[in-house]
């Protein structure tokens, strides 16, 4: 009867379109992230190939509790749990090997046959240091800061529904700060599997099946999946080819806590962290197909901000921008140029995932593979914003692109509705003036105290469908000039949504002004109905350089 069993769970497998075998392989794609340059604090998100045979492979599933006292923990978890599921008998039934590692819950299981394959493992002589014992942190993530505060522990329930998640725990008879008993029902658990919460054991386990490659999953990834004596620090310094499934984890993070981002902001800014010191990582529709798991509250748009520019500094000023006024709105993405190649820019096929392209690039010839990512983004009608350069991002003034490489010369025209030819000399200041109409998309009435700190770019006239924000012109020779956009939105002929600022000159991002500007022109290219005050993105500003003095 077992072997029929056995036969039938093959044969859904093959029409699954899975085969059963101990000699398949996983094509993966792992990502990780290196200096621009040694000692840079900007990162390219880089991508590489690997094979892995499944019979060399594990899958940990850490700490998929059947409770626990954040009550929006237990909302999440309850949504990555059917995907884990889906994975782990995708991959068993290609000869990987399953640990269930559920932590403190081991007398639960202690009849199940999977905890006995546990406990029958003999433990090696040779175990790694401290195999059993918590990591805090490894010597890799020392020159960097962690990237968020976790020292509330992490919660971010709503206090009504605190009280009454509690509440309901005490009347279960269940310990409100640790209310779980098992793992999750709802991930399956095979006979032949393994359940146990040892670093020893489940390195003994490892070793003897001969297992190189090891997937993790479960919850927290700031907490257990990191630290746990079988998390991903001690595999990765032990040796193991380790990897996080970015897609099937959780953070503990509260959002009133630094630097203020999204839950599921500080969940990438953690993987972020994970990809730069500990190990790649991966996502489960590498393995199941379709498309990786996302929480059903996070609605958040991917905002792609391409920085290939070295005469503004916006390499600096960008970053702590999205950090400070983006992050609880927007999954963002940052791409630099190679610092060694001013036309290759790493990471360029995430544009093709983007919901928003932010530019601030000057005068490059990408690679036309490349290119063409900005191209399907704009022909798919997708929202544009560029400030400052991003006019003749990708227009040379003279040469002829490289070989393999292309230009856009008639980007300025098509997608911001532009006529950039030049600039006024640096000297001159411009006096900046808002449009009076009431009907602009973008606010600007409070801003009449930005002052530019860059050059005046000549840009008129522009196109049809323009709309200008703010203005400015400069005197020189004692005669005032024409009066140029300094700001405008743009409805394109592909339907799609742009809006452009010439400013964005390091001097225009010490200004709140100016800020409040870049962020509004950035809501309403996305749709986010959301109004700003001056006031608003000071307090943010501010709020963000209070950070606490020791993280983790």
């Amino acid at each position: 009867m077992a072997c029929f069993k056995q036969s039938l769970l093959s044969i859904a497998f093959i029409f699954c379109g899975v085969t059963s075998t101990t000699n398949a392989q996983l094509d993966l794609q792992l990502q990780y992230e290196v200096p621009i340059l040694e000692g840079a604090d900007e990162y390219h998100t880089l991508v590489r190939d690997e094979a892995w045979q499944t019979k060399r492979t594990a899958v940990i599933v850490c700490d998929m509790w059947d409770s626990h006292h954040c009550v929006n923990a237990v909302r999440r978890v309850g949504q990555i749990a059917p995907r884990i599921d889906a994975l782990l008998k995708n991959l068993r039934a290609q000869g990987a090997t399953i640990i269930h590692a559920p932590s403190g819950c081991m007398d639960f299981y202690q009849d199940h046959p999977a905890r006995k394959n546990a406990q029958n493992i003999s433990v090696g002589a040779d175990l790694p240091e401290d195999i059993d014992t918590w990591c805090y942190k490894i010597d890799s993530e020392l020159a960097d800061e962690y990237p968020i505060d976790q020292s509330d522990g992490g919660e971010d329930d709503d206090p009504l529904e605190r009280k009454a998640w509690e509440e309901r725990l005490d009347d279960a008879g269940k310990n409100v700060r640790t209310p779980w008993t098992r793992q999750t029902p709802r991930i399956s658990i095979d006979a032949n599997d393994y359940i146990t919460d040892s670093g020893s054991l489940i390195w003994s386990i490892l070793e003897r099946g001969e297992i190189d490659n090891v997937i993790l999953v479960g919850v927290h990834t700031n907490m257990c999946v990191l630290g746990r004596p079988f998390g991903l620090r001690r595999l990765a310094t032990a040796g193991k080819n380790v990897v996080l499934c970015r897609d099937l984890t959780d953070t503990m993070y509260n959002p009133k806590s630094w630097p203020f981002a999204s839950h599921f902001t500080g969940t990438d800014l953690i993987v972020s962290h994970i990809q730069r010191h500990v190990c790649p990582t991966i996502t489960s529709n590498q393995i199941l197909g379709g498309q990786p798991l996302r929480f059903r509250l996070d609605r958040r748009p991917h905002l792609v901000i391409l920085i290939a520019e070295a005469e503004y500094q916006t390499k600096d000023t960008l970053p702590v921008f999205a950090a400070q006024h983006l992050s609880r709105d927007y999954r963002v993405t940052t791409l630099h140029a190679d610092a060694k190649d001013r036309n290759r820019v790493p990471g360029m096929h995430m544009v093709a995932d983007a919901d928003l392209l932010l530019v601030s690039a000057r005068r490059r010839a990408l690679p036309t593979k490349d290119l063409q990512f900005v191209r399907d983004h704009v022909a798919a009608g997708k929202p544009m914003v560029g400030i400052r350069t991003a006019s003749h991002a990708f227009a040379l003034r003279r040469d002829d692109p490289p070989a393999g490489h292309d230009v856009w010369p008639e980007f300025d025209a098509q997608v911001w509705g532009g006529a950039y030819t030049n600039h006024f000399g640096n000297k001159l200041r411009t006096n900046l003036s808002v449009v009076a109409n009431a009907l602009s998309p973008v606010q600007a009435d409070d801003l009449g105290e930005l002052q530019p700190g860059g050059s005046l770019y000549k840009n008129i006239p522009l196109k049809a469908g323009t709309k200008a924000i703010l203005t400015g012109h400069v005197v020189e020779n004692g005669q005032p000039s024409d009066s140029h956009p300094l700001a405008w939105t743009f409805i394109r002929t592909d339907g799609g949504k742009s809006f452009y600022t010439s400013l964005g000159h390091v001097d225009d991002f010490a200004q709140p002004e100016f800020q409040a500007l870049l962020l509004r022109g950035i809501h309403w290219a996305a749709g986010i109905k959301r109004m700003i005050s001056v006031n608003q993105v000071r307090q943010d500003a501010e709020r963000y350089t209070k950070k606490p003095a020791k993280l983790q």
